[in-house]
């Protein structure tokens, strides 16, 4: 394959103010058009930004779909818990979130220079769909959890900065409304919402 045909794989990570992020997002069905093709883009674009998760509205659909691969962890960190694993995870539902809350930093690929400590529940139980639309039933916990949980807030509209404490938040305000405007640089094509 040749190089440039590689990177029209990449697809441009919508940055925070895009409306699609702070939308709930649709269920797809098994007839939804080019999805073996979009979870290819979605791997390649995650992996091309150094990220461990990518969830659809991210890349501008409105869909609950997202992908995840926990191993991208594993290699820099011992992880506690469930072994890594590298999933796709259409029409999510979390059933139930137990255990104690931990803090953990955060980041995400459509917030890029901004980190902060997010309290989650340590355990979550999901119904999902694979990419064939097989039903599928589990319990993470640790890490696995962690990621599920912040990429699941994704189709539902959430951003993890929304988690993060009242004295962060306001920290970090000028540097949320840079990345609104698109007055920021990253190693990854983004799209900015109302910029020429």
């Amino acid at each position: 394959m040749r190089e440039s045909a590689l990177f029209d794989m990449i697809l441009p990570i919508y940055a925070y103010g895009q409306p699609v992020l702070k939308k709930v997002a649709k269920p797809i069905t098994p007839d939804y058009e080019n999805l073996s093709q979009l979870l290819s883009d979605m791997w390649e674009t995650m992996y091309h930004a150094d990220g461990v998760g990518l969830a659809a509205p991210q890349v501008g659909l409105s869909i609950r779909l997202f992908v995840a691969d926990t191993t991208q962890i594993s290699r820099k960190e011992p992880l506690a818990g469930d072994e890594p694993f590298k999933k796709v995870f259409i029409n999510a539902q979390i059933i139930e979130e137990t255990g104690d809350d931990w803090a953990y930093e955060e980041g995400c690929l459509s917030i890029p220079n901004i980190r902060g400590e997010v309290e989650r529940p340590n355990t979550v139980r999901l119904r999902w769909q694979d990419e064939s639309f097989v039903e599928q039933e589990a319990v993470f916990t640790g890490i696995n959890a962690r990621v599920i949980q912040h990429e699941y807030d994704h189709i539902e509209g959430i951003l993890f900065t929304e988690h993060l404490k009242p004295l962060k938040k306001r920290f970090i305000q000028r540097k949320m409304e840079a990345i609104r405007l698109g007055k920021i640089a990253t190693d990854y094509k983004m799209r900015f919402f109302n910029v020429r």
